[in-house]
């Protein structure tokens, strides 16, 4: 076998072409003590970029808290693993596929939904649940309602095809996502607490077996390419060949036979091929025990013969893992897939020495430490500056009332923000597996965990998770640290609300260039919010995901934190709906007092257009004490209902508790303006419905947590809602309005795709 490494022609050129910088390449020479190859080149590439290496974010995640008694995996691996007892644990992770998601938005937004089940199944956990928080453009405009309409069709193609339920998320419209959608998708998924899998190559000797679909030139560069450069509005045809295409019913099987791997403990490690393909699998596997690898390319199953060894190496197709066996156990290995029509072939061993190696036609293509691509990247710490909105100072708290607050209450709550998704939702299965307590619509998704066979759990266990996924841009655009603090609040609190405990988060970090000094501004500072909130919560963060980049023509879009809250209910009966189930219960609002909360609001968005003012304030403490009530008060079954207040204000919470089916009178607070009490989106407030017969009950318990405890009314049978004598709105005729919110802006394009 020839051991000469060919090196690159124009190396540099190329190098830069692929994103990386002069003072990288040279990092790379001399790493290698040559000039590299064509095939090390691609790899560094793409194991080198933001969506791989974290370069521009790492010093700062380092602050965020990563450890919780309950964690069995976090940081560092596929998605963050909770035991939640009774023999199970739970796999939890958020990422984004935001720029596929806008070049090619069906095919990105399935591959998304791809790529995160496949994380959660190389834990070893077979994936129950989907949610989707989702940033679009300006509804009114064909080019996002494109967008809007192609990631919707991708992510329930997908979903709905593997049988996992879409069971929440978001969908958010804001200006500054015209030209960069986002499309976060969170997954969860169980498994036996004692058969957590890991990727980390441990034994020398062992195979290296490829499992899943064959290798074509789908994706390659995804993550150089797409997931590490700004858009611009000339158009982006040209990067297509970058979105990866996924196949349903291939990542189907794929789960079913990992999951029998598994049980029969036939592996030793196991990675998924997601960004950057083969390279990025095998040199992180290797990296994480300090071992090699040597694969033959020849023996990767290929779409298209023609490829090559680079190709090969950064091909992001999909549906595909790299699994590692005892060699006494390959047969098994392949034997197994072979049953569930999956292909499984060996194409390399673990080695002895720190060398990734591939060869291609008996010669040597790459020869690399495995630790200096998945470790030992460059870390940037790029200059910051102050994050400064230009209107954070305004004093809109001090805005007069409307002229007209039924006018103003229909702008909000018909809002698309606001407005029920069920155009979006019902494009979805929210309850295939039976696994879905309350799914769309509700505070969070709860979740009855499946028991199985040697998992410590019968088949009566009641035990299940809650889940919500929230974030802000508005407020975090005004002020990144405070709008931080709120949305881990927010997601940690709708947990709460159904009466299950919060253990633990994930986050996907959404953000423009890196190299713009204000951006990563805006990032410190969210991180240290984020920190400070999941710290007062205890939440740590489990894993998560950076993205970078997201500005089209440098206009970047709002600082984005979506976070994904996981809490842990020990009977899923007891789950807390947000609609009361029959009149007559007293609505009352608790936890914190009402405080001015106009800024970055919805009302503000819809009655002036603008986004100004500092978002509210928020005692950490006092939202942890307003979470510890929720849950200790469901758990003895003493709420009939409960919801948060969050955007949109206290308003949008009665309507959505209240719905179609119930009323209220309700009286307002007098020490307050009224717009201020209705539409405030100030935090640390729910409002929860009790019997008549509880309420001196409810009072104490906020009493004694120091929180407040506000009568607000009762629920009944007429189908509005008053608020003394300045606000009567008819429910039934509302709630004909908001349900056609997206109706009206998405039916006119399915009519017209529809005709001949």
């Amino acid at each position: 076998m020839r051991s000469h490494i060919e090196p690159a022609s124009h190396p540099r050129k190329l190098a830069s072409e692929l994103g990386l910088t002069t003072a990288e390449y040279d990092r790379i020479e001399a790493t290698l003590g040559r000039v590299p190859s064509t095939a090390e080149l691609g790899s560094f590439s793409v194991m080198w970029s933001e969506h791989c290496s974290y370069k521009s974010s790492r010093v700062h995640l380092q602050r965020l808290p990563t450890d919780g008694e309950h964690l069995l995996a976090g940081q560092g691996d596929n998605a963050g693993v909770v035991d939640v007892g009774g023999g199970r644990a739970v796999a939890f992770k958020i990422e984004s596929h935001n720029h596929p998601s806008f070049v090619e938005p069906f095919q990105g937004a399935a591959t998304g939904v791809g790529g995160i089940v496949r994380d959660i199944l190389t834990m070893g956990a077979r994936p129950i649940a989907l949610l989707d928080p989702l940033r679009f453009g300006d509804p009114a405009t064909p080019p996002s309602r494109w967008v809007v309409d192609g990631v919707v069709r991708g992510i329930g193609h997908y979903g709905n095809s593997i049988g996992v339920p879409t069971v929440g998320g978001e969908v958010v419209f804001d200006p500054c996502y015209q030209g960069n959608p986002l499309v976060n998708v969170l997954c969860v998924g169980v498994l036996p607490a004692d058969r957590v899998q890991r990727a980390r190559a441990e034994h020398v000797g062992d195979v290296a077996v490829l499992i899943g679909q064959r290798t074509g030139r789908d994706g390659i560069g995804g993550a150089s390419v797409l997931a590490s450069a700004d858009f611009s509005s000339a158009g982006d045809d040209a990067k297509r060949p970058n979105v990866q295409v996924g196949d349903p019913f291939a990542g189907n099987t794929l789960i079913e036979c990992c999951l029998e791997l598994y049980e029969r403990d036939l592996l030793r490690g196991i990675q998924d091929m997601g960004a950057a393909g083969i390279v990025c699998s095998s040199a992180e596997m290797a990296a994480a025990a300090g071992l090699g690898m040597r694969i033959d390319l020849d023996l990767v199953p290929l779409r298209e013969p023609s490829m090559q060894a680079w190709e090969i190496l950064c091909s992001e197709s999909q549906e595909r893992m790299l699994a590692l066996v005892a060699p006494q156990q390959v047969d098994a290995v392949v034997g197994t897939c072979a049953r569930w029509g999956v292909d499984a072939t060996p194409i390399g061993a673990v080695t002895d020495d720190d060398r990734l190696v591939f060869t291609r036609g008996g010669a040597v293509v790459h020869d690399a430490p495995a630790r200096a691509l998945a470790d030992e990247g460059p870390v940037y710490e790029r200059p910051v500056v102050v994050w400064e909105h230009p209107l954070a100072d305004e004093d809109v708290d001090a805005l007069p009332e409307p002229d007209d607050l039924h006018a103003a209450a229909l702008a909000v709550l018909t809002s698309p923000n606001i407005a029920p998704p069920e155009w979006v939702t019902h494009q979805y299965d929210s309850v295939v597996g039976s696994g879905t307590v309350q799914g769309p619509g509700g505070s969070a998704a709860v979740l009855r965990l499946p028991p199985a066979a040697g998992w410590g759990a019968t088949p009566s266990d009641p035990r299940g998770v809650a889940v919500a996924t929230d974030g802000n841009g508005r407020w975090c655009a005004l002020d990144p640290e405070l709008g931080a603090q709120l949305v881990v609040a927010e997601a940690a609190r709708n947990v709460a609300c159904t009466g299950a405990r919060p253990v633990a988060a994930t986050n996907c970090l959404n953000f423009g260039s890196p190299e713009r000094p204000e951006v990563m501004g805006a990032f410190s500072a969210t991180v240290d919010g984020m920190a400070a909130a999941c710290l007062a919560l205890g939440t740590p963060i489990s894993g998560g995901n950076v993205s970078f980049y997201n500005a089209t023509d440098d206009q970047a879009i709002h600082p984005t934190p979506v976070v994904g809250v996981l809490g842990v209910i020990d009977d899923c009966a007891t789950a807390v709906p947000v609609t009361p189930r029959a009149t007559g219960t007293v609505m009352c609002l608790i936890g914190a007092a009402t405080r001015p909360g106009l800024g970055g609001s919805e009302y503000l968005w819809r009655t002036a257009g603008r986004i100004a003012g500092r978002p509210p304030a928020i005692d950490l403490d006092e939202e942890r004490r307003l979470q510890n009530v929720l849950v200790a008060a469901a758990g003895d079954g003493l709420l009939r209902s409960a919801h948060d207040v969050a955007t949109g204000g206290l308003i949008t919470t009665l309507v959505e508790v209240c719905g179609d089916r119930w009323g209220a009178d309700i009286t307002a607070d007098p020490t307050l303006p009224l717009h201020q009490w209705l539409f405030s989106e100030s935090p640390s407030r729910a409002v929860v419905s009790v019997a008549a017969d509880a309420v001196v009950e409810l009072e104490t318990r906020c009493a004694d947590a120091d929180l407040r405890c506000t009568r607000l009314g009762e629920a009944t049978g007429v189908r509005s809602l008053r608020v003394g004598d300045a606000l009567d709105l008819d429910l039934v005729t509302l709630a004909v309005a908001r349900q056609r919110v997206f109706d009206d802006l998405f039916e006119a394009d399915e009519q017209a795709a529809a005709a001949p």
